[in-house]
């Protein structure tokens, strides 16, 4: 019985990481005009991958992904005006939408939402 337990909590926690795979949009406010970013994500477990593109900035490969419940994290490398820079992603995933909080190496940090498309 107990390992029945095991097992369905385990597929509940699948069944609810796997919720962020797909594709999702938003558009986040900057000092340097609004920045619309579409993310692309692979859920294995708890390691999450994929892809993400905006037309400032041109496409990106997540790296470091996790997933922890509702909690998603991941990097990716940006090239703006001849300048890389690191973003790191955290985010918080509710009904079709993920609340994130960003922060660049070079001491900015946004907040902004992005919407499931697909």
């Amino acid at each position: 019985m107990k390992q029945l337990l095991c097992l369905a909590a385990l597929f509940a926690f699948s069944a609810f990481a796997a919720d962020v795979s797909g594709t999702w949009k938003g558009t986040v406010e900057t000092p340097n005009g609004n920045i619309e970013r579409t993310f692309v994500f692979k859920v294995d477990g708890a390691k999450l991958t994929g892809e993400t593109t905006s037309q400032m900035m041109g496409k990106s490969e997540i790296k470091d992904g996790k997933v922890d419940g509702d909690t998603i994290s991941f990097t990716i490398s940006v090239k703006f005006e001849d300048n890389e820079m690191k973003l790191k992603y955290t985010g918080k995933m509710g009904n079709s939408e993920i609340k994130f909080h960003v922060e660049s190496d070079a001491g900015m940090a946004f907040d902004y939402s992005v919407k499931k498309i697909s």
